[in-house]
């Protein structure tokens, strides 16, 4: 029960009188490599990230709000067209009463507050009232999210500057805030029209290096399974292959629908998706008994990636972690909860926590290799965003974007090909 320091002087004693323990403990729990070869020398490189920014067009963002404002209006009207009477549809309380009770929607669940309203219930009603909502709740979202407060937050120098968090997701995964620069939209045409507001100085391009479909390639390489080594190797389409083995098929005889379904697949098998949270994902046509069905088949083609997961869980119930390629740790403290649904949580956070921490490690590895080579050129390193790099770039530096890639797939060896996908613009979303 000691009082939290008061002053910087008494932080800087308690640190030094911190730091013989958290040494002692790091190198008990083998953790002194990710702080000595990931973090720490990641420190001054986000530092510079932090107070160089990234340009943005308030003009741009300013004019797009207005456009999202006529939409909004029209969504609305279809709301309340279709209603036959207006009211607040933001309020989950007016809209459940409206659905479910006025017009006797089938597929409401009632709460202990009233009706259930969120995305998943709305999704699975069709009707093009829930059509309009949903519509209305993206062109809302975008107007106060991103095109009205990124614009408050430009500094004097034109540019906003996130602030970049070490220590907050517990995969490794970097986090960033104010604004947060991570969960800028990029799965709708719509969203994706924010990255075009973000844009180089005059005279500079915006350089974009993605990793491309890294997870996958760091399952392959973990569970070693042949065919999907193989597809990696041969840059075989990778969901292709997973539908071609599922289905008993050619690659040449695999449908889109079918590889719809082996990617949703693959990606369900490395968040541990349930057979229910999968059904949500693949949609109308799909129950829980057919999801669990595709899943039983997955594994059925794929038995290493199931032993892959299961020894991972293994592992999580036995040491009480996972460890990433590096030795990055993830707890897992509720693998043994009495609770059935924590524990069951814990055990789908624990089949992804080494892929996912592998794949953070990789790129702050890739940035401290990438930091070194960039040098004293005028090529900065401005963002990183889950899988990808973005830089503010010379046009006459561009002799950088070849060896950037190739630092980018060389940074922690795998049996796998690493692939990273490179492209140039003046905005981040061209």
């Amino acid at each position: 029960d000691v009082a939290p320091p008061e002053t910087p002087e008494q932080a800087a004693v308690g640190l030094y009188h911190l730091e013989k323990v958290m040494t002692d403990r790091l190198a008990l729990e083998q953790q002194t490599p990710v702080l000595m070869e990931i973090e720490l020398p990641l420190v001054p490189i986000l530092a510079e990230m932090e107070r160089t920014g990234i340009k943005l067009s308030s003009s741009m963002l300013q004019d797009f709000s207005k456009t999202l404002e006529a939409d909004i209006a029209t969504a609305q009207q279809e709301v309340f067209k279709e209603a036959g009477q207006e009211f607040l549809i933001s309020s989950p309380k007016q809209l459940g009463e409206v659905l479910f009770e006025k017009m006797g929607l089938q597929g409401g669940k009632k709460t202990k507050t009233g009706w259930a309203t969120g995305v998943e219930i709305l999704t699975e009603i069709e009707h093009p009232i829930v059509r309009a909502i949903l519509q209305f709740r993206e062109l809302s979202k975008l107007k106060s999210t991103y095109a009205d407060s990124l614009p408050r937050m430009v500094r004097e120098d034109g540019r906003v500057h996130t602030t970049d968090a070490q220590a907050v997701a517990a995969t490794g995964r970097l986090s960033s805030n104010d604004p947060n620069l991570q969960n800028i939209p990029i799965r709708t045409e719509l969203g994706r029209k924010i990255r075009h507001a973000f844009i180089a100085e005059d005279g500079m391009e915006l350089a974009s290096f993605d990793y491309s479909q890294i997870e996958l390639r760091l399952l392959a390489h973990l569970c070693h399974d042949e065919n999907l080594v193989r597809a990696f190797e041969d840059r075989v389409d990778v969901h292709t292959v997973t539908a071609a083995l599922m289905f008993h098929l050619s690659n040449e005889d695999v449908t889109k629908e079918q590889r719809r379904l082996a990617k949703m697949l693959n990606y369900a098998v490395l968040y541990g998706v349930t057979d229910f949270g999968l059904a949500q994902q693949l949609g109308e046509g799909f129950g829980v008994s057919e999801s669990r069905e595709l899943i039983t088949k997955y594994f059925e083609r794929f038995p290493t990636v199931k032993a892959y997961t299961e020894a991972s869980v293994a592992e999580a119930r036995s040491k009480g972690f996972t460890t990433t390629l590096r030795g990055r740790r993830r707890y897992f403290p509720d693998i043994h909860a009495a609770n059935r649904n924590e524990r069951l949580y814990s055990e789908r956070q624990a089949m992804n926590a080494p892929i996912q921490g592998a794949a953070a490690d990789m790129i702050k590895l890739a940035m401290i290799d990438v930091r070194k080579k960039l040098g004293t050129s005028a090529t900065k390193m401005l963002l990183q965003v889950h899988d990808e790099l973005v830089f503010e770039m010379v046009p006459n530096e561009k002799e950088l974007v070849e060896p950037i890639r190739q630092l980018m797939e060389n940074a922690m060896p795998v049996s796998v090909p690493i692939e990273v996908d490179a492209k140039v613009g003046a905005n981040w979303g061209d």
